[in-house]
């Protein structure tokens, strides 16, 4: 059994923006692999499916991401697993936009959501994608750039980003991390550059 987390904040007010970008490549998941998010507990909703004979459950805290910790430790408990059994998606501001990084283990860097999953686990050696979301305007607060929607310019490349952030995660479950971040880890979306030629260099075929 793995479990995929995607961090961001739950209501209206939220949808769409770039701290949320976790939770819009679970809903991509979703998709892919006909998992409904249909449950409601552990303050979060999740779904359940299968990856050929691989469990899956697809997870989105509703804590808010200052807590999300709280929520994934709780389904943890629940199901006897640990962090080994996790991969969390979440948006990095560290990161151009059209970017991805997998990582097996590291810290938190700026990120609450993440923070309050290594604390509330005890260890941050989990797998991790993190999705760039470009970064901060010099003069702009990193609470309102993460809370901000992504400019009409910016929408391709953020979609795009959902589409291979997700494949990348199925990779993982596939081949494993070290082969997923050889294939994923190097690739930037360049904007005006068709998305399918990207994937056709990096041998993954999107799911559109």
């Amino acid at each position: 059994m793995k479990f995929i987390i995607g961090l961001g904040n739950p209501g209206r007010d939220y949808a769409g923006t770039r701290h949320n970008i976790g939770f819009e490549v679970i809903d991509r998941l979703a998709g892919e692999l006909r998992i409904d998010i249909n449950r409601a507990k552990f303050r979060a909703h999740y779904g359940e499916g299968f990856l050929g004979t691989q469990k899956i459950v697809l997870v989105k805290p509703q804590t808010y991401m200052n807590l999300s910790g709280e929520s994934v430790r709780d389904m943890l408990h629940f199901y006897k697993r640990t962090p080994a059994d996790i991969m969390v998606v979440y948006d990095d501001c560290d990161l151009q936009l059209g970017q991805i990084r997998i990582r097996e283990r590291g810290s938190a860097g700026t990120h609450n959501g993440m923070k309050s999953l290594i604390y509330q686990l005890d260890t941050d050696e989990f797998v991790r994608i993190r999705v760039g979301i470009g970064n901060k305007p010099a003069r702009m607060e990193l609470a309102s750039f993460v809370l901000s929607k992504f400019t009409k310019q910016e929408q391709e490349e953020a979609a795009f980003s959902v589409i291979k952030a997700a494949d990348a995660a199925l990779a993982v479950l596939r081949e494993g991390a070290t082969s997923a971040m050889n294939k994923f880890n190097a690739v930037l979306l360049v904007l005006g550059v068709p998305a399918a030629k990207i994937f056709l260099e990096i041998g993954v075929a999107p799911v559109l």
